[in-house]
């Protein structure tokens, strides 16, 4: 199978039984995306796949022959850090961390999914431009614990980010 990890092609013969989470962990050495709950509960595992957002921890790789797909690493690297990544060291959007790669990569990706104007449960107009509150960013990170409870802190990060790219007229 092929799968475009971080920019980079990769042609893997592997187990079709395996997740991609296990593939990205244990075949390709990318760490960031962390193993929590294993049953897509807790958003530790959280990527982008095509652009849209996924627990990797319920997906098998096969399932994404040819897709592109970004783990925590391909959003920044040191010393050119993704928006997110900077604002959450700014805001202190984590204690302990574990959640961290899981909490920024669903951030990046709902940013995304607001600006395509997906509505979430709490979203008052349909058919209209989401407005992103602290209600609404909550709700739409919702699948993402922190047990730390770093909450109003990633808010807040999520927010700056929100509010820089809507002043910039960039996407986040």
């Amino acid at each position: 199978m092929q799968l475009t990890v971080n920019g980079t092609g990769h042609s893997l013969d592997i187990d079709p039984r395996t997740t991609l989470l296990d593939v990205l962990r244990d075949h390709l050495a990318l760490t960031g995306t962390k193993k929590g709950c294993d049953h897509g509960q807790c958003g530790a595992c959280t990527i982008l796949v095509n652009g849209r957002r996924i627990n990797s921890c319920l997906t098998l790789a096969v399932m994404h022959d040819g897709d592109e797909i970004t783990t925590i690493e391909g959003l920044g690297e040191p010393g050119n850090l993704h928006a997110m990544q900077e604002s959450f060291l700014h805001h202190d959007g984590y204690q302990c961390g574990y959640c961290t790669p899981g909490q920024i990569v669903s951030a990046v990706g709902m940013l995304g999914e607001a600006k395509d104007n997906w509505p979430s449960n709490v979203t008052a107009d349909l058919e209209g431009h989401a407005d992103l509150s602290d209600a609404e960013i909550s709700e739409r990170m919702s699948g993402n614990l922190c047990r730390c409870s770093a909450y109003p802190n990633i808010v807040d990060a999520i927010r700056t980010v929100k509010d820089k790219s809507l002043k910039d007229g960039t996407a986040a």
